[in-house]
């Protein structure tokens, strides 16, 4: 018998939110998490008894990341001036968030190992389901995986905080 959907979101939440973080960053990452768990409930009904809801939600928040992503190119933003060279992106100063300059270090990095960072390391999936989320072999996604963590080493080792999971 299938758990109540509220079980789902305190068990998986907190997770998602750090997949969606590593995905798009702190500010985008509200949205994708509401918009994943808007998406999930409606589609709870249908969803196999014996499915990995924690997979199965994290390929929901992929697909919003990439929807949110999508909707945030589209957009212009206003400014009071136009600037005379392009300024970098930056969603919310560093000392704002916990751990700032980790998720910096992550967003860094480039998307597939973003992604395989995030959904392997951060949300616990197996490269299998990895793989099969971001497209490649599961070989692809545990490369990219390690390649990722051995950026943020050499890139957020001066803080000394980054181990194995992120």
């Amino acid at each position: 018998m299938k758990r109540p959907f509220e079980q789902a979101v305190t068990e998986h939440g907190a997770v998602v939110l750090r997949v969606c973080r590593a995905v798009l960053g702190p500010i985008e990452a509200d949205d994708a998490w509401s918009e994943t768990f808007l998406s999930a409930l409606r589609a709870w009904p249908d969803l196999p008894d014996d499915a990995n809801v924690r997979a199965w939600l994290v390929t929901i928040a992929h697909r919003k990341a990439v929807d949110v992503a999508r909707a945030g190119a589209r957009h212009a933003v206003p400014v009071a001036a136009v600037p005379d060279a392009a300024a970098p992106r930056v969603d919310q100063p560093e000392e704002a968030l916990p751990d700032g300059d980790l998720w910096t270090a992550v967003a860094a990095l480039p998307e597939k190992q973003r992604l395989c960072v995030a959904y392997h390391h951060v949300a616990g999936l197996p490269h299998p389901e990895v793989a099969r989320i971001v497209g490649g072999t599961p070989a692809a996604a545990r490369r990219a995986a390690a390649d990722g963590i051995a950026r943020l080493r050499s890139t957020y080792a001066t803080y000394g905080r980054v181990s194995t999971h992120v």
